[in-house]
């Protein structure tokens, strides 16, 4: 009987809190990301409120727009992967059109050239083109300088395009585009 006594008065609380904020909160929303999003943002906030009805301080206000502040941010966050996701897939769609057998040959040549290589060529063409490290962390992986790094990068990338330009020339110039060489950087 005192638990249902004392959820009835965390629940009138609860409810005094709503009504005494509500305005405010969706007021901040919609200056923060317009009326589409405002509902959905109080309406989240008052539910994260609701599950920690008993820590929201006394006032409740400013603990109310920190949750709405976080909502948005983490509406922002769920948007930009979203957008990121569509470009993916339209790249993607992009490239499906192209010829399939010639994106395994390409494939093929840059493997086989991978095979021809060093070790330490291999690990550092692996950190930054396929595994998308920047020249700095892969220096730290490998444990040098980034600029040494950068040089040690620039010559396996010569190594594995000459390895390329070995066995099928017709490969090459859509290896280099994969490995990010131009002709240029060759001579």
């Amino acid at each position: 009987m005192a638990d249902e006594a004392g959820e009835s008065e965390s629940a009138r609380r609860f409810t005094a809190i709503y009504d005494a904020c509500r305005q405010r909160v969706w007021a901040y929303a919609v200056s923060r990301a317009g009326h589409q999003v405002a509902d959905e943002v109080v309406s989240e906030t008052f539910a994260v409120a609701w599950r920690r009805r008993d820590d929201v301080p006394e006032p409740a206000l400013p603990w109310l727009l920190g949750v709405a502040r976080n909502v948005l941010r983490d509406n922002y966050r769920a948007q930009a992967r979203r957008e990121a996701f569509d470009t993916e897939l339209r790249r993607w769609s992009r490239s499906a059109e192209r010829d399939v057998a010639e994106g395994v040959a390409e494939r093929l040549a840059v493997l086989r050239a991978m095979a021809t290589l060093s070790e330490d060529d291999r690990e550092i063409l692996i950190l930054v083109a396929w595994e998308g490290l920047s020249p700095r962390d892969a220096a730290r992986v490998v444990g040098c300088s980034p600029a040494a790094l950068r040089v040690r990068l620039h010559r396996a990338r010569k190594r594995l395009l000459r390895a390329v330009d070995e066995p099928a020339a017709g490969a090459a110039p859509a290896v280099r585009a994969r490995v990010g060489i131009t002709s240029e950087e060759l001579s």
